[in-house]
């Protein structure tokens, strides 16, 4: 189980590549997206260990400072307003999740 506040990462193939997600715990909601800023295209966890911001509110781009809402995805602050991290579906798989591109 993937405690409050917390993220994990996995990997995905997509067509003939392997591509990078991650889950995050949300206020007690597990939401997926693909480990990949809108603004540049770079993983977000580039430069630091953490996908979230310091009070854990927000998740954010370590690369170039864009925030994030955990529930939407949206880009609340920085270069990117209002573009989208891409979103994972998600099912719940009697202890765990399977997460899967959406259809």
């Amino acid at each position: 189980m993937l405690a409050p506040g917390r993220t994990a990462k996995f990997r995905l193939r997509r067509g003939g590549a392997t591509v990078e997600g991650f889950a995050i715990n949300h206020d007690g909601a597990i939401f997926a997206y693909v480990n990949q800023c809108p603004h540049a295209g770079n993983r977000l966890d580039g430069r630091a260990e953490t996908l979230v911001t310091p009070d854990g509110r927000h998740l954010v781009c370590s690369v170039h400072g864009a925030v994030f809402a955990p529930e939407t995805g949206v880009c609340v602050e920085g270069p990117c307003p209002g573009a989208r991290l891409e979103r994972l579906a998600l099912a719940r798989d009697g202890d765990g999740w399977l997460i899967s591109w959406p259809t």
